[in-house]
């Protein structure tokens, strides 16, 4: 376990229009789920630590991730931590379903948990309630602040996309409306990986925040011409997940390890481009990792980033790249290259510190 130190204030930025405020930098909690590979509990516990060592209050999971698994060991870490200011979202649109076996170092939809469950999609009324139910007491928390509808449109759906956009739509959104109005939870909103469903999203529903994965990065901006600007018109924030592309914009193209692009092996074409952010951030000593942490910060509607993180090491290294200082010629460069929309706005000096 990382020994407790007094850390310095992270800046802390509202969730749309209500009372809820998180860090700028928080936590994402998938490989506690024991994402693409496992982790001991051990292993869990210092990624938490430290990160709460660190100053973040902020903390994303779901029952997805791991199936269950993520959720135990962040409520066991969590539990009994006195700060106001901590911040829990979790999600709903999957119930876990008790699986009769599971054999050791099995791997099941990226997940190599021992947990003893199979997701099953459940967007309705009474789905959105009963994840909320069984979170809560996986989570072991007395409450949940921030409730996503986790992986709502076609990229993860397909053709029967239509089926659980009309369950959510006819009674599952009207669950998240109530609990929010009964102030179980401060926040509700979306945890997707597409900018179409958000879209989507804000001609019908009064939601807080979205967490988009991936799609508004050093790699991506079309957002910025979308999603963007109906979201600060709408008075939604957007929380940013996936700000390294799931591997290549923290990896780089140097080293030996796997160059992943959106949970794929990255393309020529994207080495390519990372290989050109590279160059430019040689030129002015700044490291690409910190570059994508800070980026999508310097959009008023974001509210926070939420880097996955597998080790303690991980964490201190993501505190350290968002507090870097890079220097605004850096992002010119950028622009004047054509690896970053002219429009896209970009973090002053010192601007991830207020």
């Amino acid at each position: 376990m990382s020994v407790a130190t007094d850390p310095e204030p992270l800046p802390r930025r509202r969730l749309g229009r209500g009372d809820c405020a998180v860090t700028t930098l928080g936590l994402g909690t998938a490989q506690l789920g024991n994402l693409y590979a496992p982790i001991s509990t051990t292993t869990a516990n210092s990624i938490v630590d430290t990160a709460w060592n660190s100053g973040i209050r902020f903390f994303d999971t779901a029952p997805y991730y791991g199936f269950g698994l993520s959720e135990r060991r962040l409520g066991d870490t969590l539990r009994g931590r006195q700060d106001a200011s901590l911040v829990v979202s979790t999600k709903v649109g999957r119930l876990l379903r008790p699986r009769a076996t599971v054999e050791a170092n099995e791997e099941r939809h990226g997940f190599f948990s021992p947990m003893p469950f199979d997701p099953v999609y459940d967007y309705s009324y009474d789905g959105v309630m009963r994840s909320y139910d069984a979170s809560i007491q996986r989570l072991g928390l007395a409450s949940i602040d921030v409730l996503l509808v986790h992986d709502i449109g076609t990229a993860t759906h397909g053709e029967n996309n239509l089926v659980h956009h009309r369950a959510l739509r006819d009674s599952g959104v009207r669950a998240l409306e109530e609990l929010r109005a009964a102030g179980v939870v401060k926040a509700i909103g979306l945890g997707v990986n597409e900018s179409q469903a958000c879209l989507d999203a804000l001609d019908w529903g009064s939601f807080d925040c979205f967490l988009l994965a991936g799609r508004y990065t050093l790699l991506e901006q079309e957002p910025l011409r979308t999603l963007l600007p109906k979201c600060g018109r709408a008075g939604v924030s957007l929380v940013v997940g996936g700000v390294f592309n799931s591997g290549v914009l923290a990896t780089g193209t140097r080293g030996a390890a796997t160059r992943y692009y959106n949970y794929q092996r990255a393309s020529a074409a994207i080495i390519a481009t990372v290989q050109r952010l590279e160059e430019v951030c040689d030129a002015h000593a700044v490291a690409l990792a910190a570059a994508a942490i800070q980026f999508p910060l310097a959009h008023p509607a974001v509210s926070a980033v939420i880097p996955g993180v597998a080790s303690a090491a991980e964490v201190e290294s993501a505190i350290g790249h968002f507090r870097a200082s890079i220097p605004a010629a850096f992002w010119s460069d950028l622009k004047s290259e054509g690896l970053l929309d002219r429009d896209a706005p970009v973090p002053s000096k010192g601007s991830q510190r207020t």
